[in-house]
């Protein structure tokens, strides 16, 4: 999307110097208003107006700081430059905060691919990047967490408002997560129980679902001139109502995966011991003994517990 974010080219003065000729003005004040006429008088009220309107001038700003600067509604561009500076006092200087901030997104609960409703939360690091999408595209005024009441209105600082500006972007990079989040859990299933084993799931696909959210997330944002600079999924589950019996198909899917491998491995060594009887000629053995003897060494092999011995006083065939 076409950015209408600029610098700031309006007139500014290093604090320190407007400090000085502030310094200046009080002094003509003063000793105008010991001259007694009219014409003094007037011109002393006139430049005490100017001093006490020249302390709405200054401004500081900090590495990642900026400040949209607004004359009677009309933006002027956005001021980065780091340091103390003065500036039109008339100008409205609303500060914004450029660093990075972390948001924790609580487990919400949603239906995967097939069905299966899950809980899933992610964490995310976000920025703003373009402050005049920020400061005019969204209405930050109606999404604040919190208002300061009439009872404490005065005392309101400006860090508060940066604060509530701030707090109110993070309420709709949250509500915006939660949406994000919501599209890509219901495109994929949980685990490859019920899908294509070759199929990408939330548990196995890791970095390339956190891509996805990742995208999904900066899509929603661009139009408020916030980036995502990183999120991932930090809380996966089934919900709890169907938790314990998906607890329980894991487990019986595991077993049988571990008894494929103990049978595999059971017909492995039986073969290699006909092989090797065979071949020393250690005894000879007919079929219906090989049979037998595939039989017992199964049985043996694939047993939950140690086979129990036993001592034939018989011949083999009784």
């Amino acid at each position: 999307m076409e950015t209408k974010e600029c610098g700031f080219s309006g007139f500014k003065m290093n604090g320190f110097l407007a400090l000085f000729l502030h310094l200046v003005v009080l002094t003509a004040v003063i000793i105008f208003g010991f001259l007694i006429s009219v014409p003094t008088l007037i011109l002393s009220v006139c430049l005490c107006l100017v001093w006490f309107i020249m302390f709405a001038g200054y401004m500081e700003l900090e590495p990642n700081e900026a400040r949209a600067m607004v004359f009677f509604g009309k933006y002027k561009g956005t001021f980065k430059e780091t340091g103390f500076f003065w500036v039109n006092p008339f100008l409205n200087k609303k500060k914004l905060s450029l660093r990075a901030r972390n948001l924790d997104v609580e487990p919400i609960k949603v239906n995967d691919k097939i069905g299966n409703p899950i809980l899933i939360g992610l964490v995310l690091v976000w920025k703003l990047k373009d402050t005049y999408k920020a400061m005019f595209e969204i209405d930050s005024q109606t999404m604040a967490a919190s208002a300061p009441t009439a009872g404490n209105a005065n005392q309101v600082s400006l860090g508060n408002a940066v604060a509530n500006r701030m707090n109110a972007f993070e309420n709709f990079v949250m509500i915006q997560s939660d949406a994000a989040l919501r599209q890509v859990a219901g495109q994929y299933a949980y685990d490859d129980n019920e899908a294509d084993t070759e199929e990408l799931t939330l548990r196995s696909g890791g970095e390339e679902i956190n891509e996805q959210l990742e995208q999904k997330l900066n899509e929603r944002l661009a139009m408020a001139g916030m980036e995502v600079v990183e999120a991932r999924i930090n809380y996966l589950a089934y919900a709890p109502e169907i938790a314990a019996v998906m607890l329980r198909r894991q487990q019986a899917s595991a077993i049988i995966t571990a008894r494929e491998k103990i049978v595999e491995g059971a017909v492995s060594m039986v073969k290699m011991a006909l092989h090797k009887l065979s071949e020393e000629e250690i005894v000879e053995l007919d079929e219906d003994k090989k049979a037998a003897m595939v039989s017992n060494l199964l049985v043996v092999l694939c047993a939950d517990e140690a086979a129990q011995p036993v001592v034939n006083t018989g011949t083999l065939n009784h």
